[in-house]
């Protein structure tokens, strides 16, 4: 991950950025990804919140194309980490037309990605 140019200032303190991602995936999902985030980190430490989208093109248990990934993720608080990442409907091609999916991850014991 790279950070881009800040496309915003927080009024109350806190940051606002953006990220380039490109990400390699290695064994059962065999690929490459290029995306972007934004992300917001507020003024209490440790708080923050982002959303991304990135392109993954590669071979999934041997099944060869490409999709887009949607990320949201709320880290801070009592509600420790939330990320979420979800196929976008319809952008599977070749082998993963019609791919779908979901993935949560909740964990009290978190650090700060952003």
């Amino acid at each position: 991950m790279k950070p881009l140019e800040t496309y915003a200032t927080g009024v109350d303190g806190g940051k606002r950025g953006r990220m380039s991602i490109h990400k390699t995936f290695f064994g059962g999902l065999s690929a490459v990804s290029k995306g972007e985030m934004l992300n917001a980190l507020s003024p209490v430490e440790g708080s923050a919140g982002y959303v991304a989208v990135e392109q993954v093109k590669g071979e999934l248990e041997g099944k060869k194309g490409s999709f887009v990934l949607q990320h949201y993720g709320l880290m801070g608080g009592d509600r420790g980490r939330l990320l979420t990442l979800e196929v976008v409907p319809n952008s599977g091609t070749g082998e993963l037309e019609g791919l779908t999916g979901k993935m949560e991850i909740k964990n009290r014991e978190w650090s700060a990605l952003l």
